[in-house]
């Protein structure tokens, strides 16, 4: 995780903070803060991609990755929200979810990131491998 977000960036501390640290981070402010909840969404978004639970079809190409990670950081921006106390400002979520989407463009446009990120989850062997059929079948009728 480090190669990709050090420990000291924004999204980690953003992670720290929402997940780890302050209990009231949420009631700190009349409305949520937009920055906080976007670079925890993006730590997570990153944290989900690198462990590979819940990804089915790995991203082949640069675009399917942004879409895996955007999908990846909306799913924890939902779930942020719906453990606060506070709402978010008039106009707030697109925010939120523009904030996110341009920390992982940071992210993915950095050094070989996307090289790297996108043969964390290729296989090699042929465990995954598709049979071919592409024998005619007899049909009797």
């Amino acid at each position: 995780m480090d190669r990709f977000l050090a420990p000291h960036s924004a999204e980690a501390r953003a992670h720290f903070l929402l997940t780890e640290s302050s209990p009231s981070w949420d009631m700190e402010h009349p409305s949520l803060n937009e920055t906080l909840i976007a670079g925890c969404a993006s730590y997570q978004a990153l944290s989900r991609y690198l462990t590979g639970a819940d990804l089915i079809f790995p991203p082949r190409t640069r675009k399917e990755l942004e879409n895996v990670l955007r999908r990846y950081s909306y799913d924890a921006i939902h779930n942020i929200i719906a453990r606060a106390r506070s709402a978010l400002a008039p106009g707030g979520y697109s925010r939120v979810c523009h904030i996110a989407e341009r920390s992982l463009h940071n992210v993915l446009d950095s050094d070989d990131n996307v090289a790297v990120l996108l043969s964390l989850h290729t296989s090699t062997s042929g465990d995954h491998a598709v049979p071919d059929r592409s024998s005619p079948r007899h049909i009797r009728i």
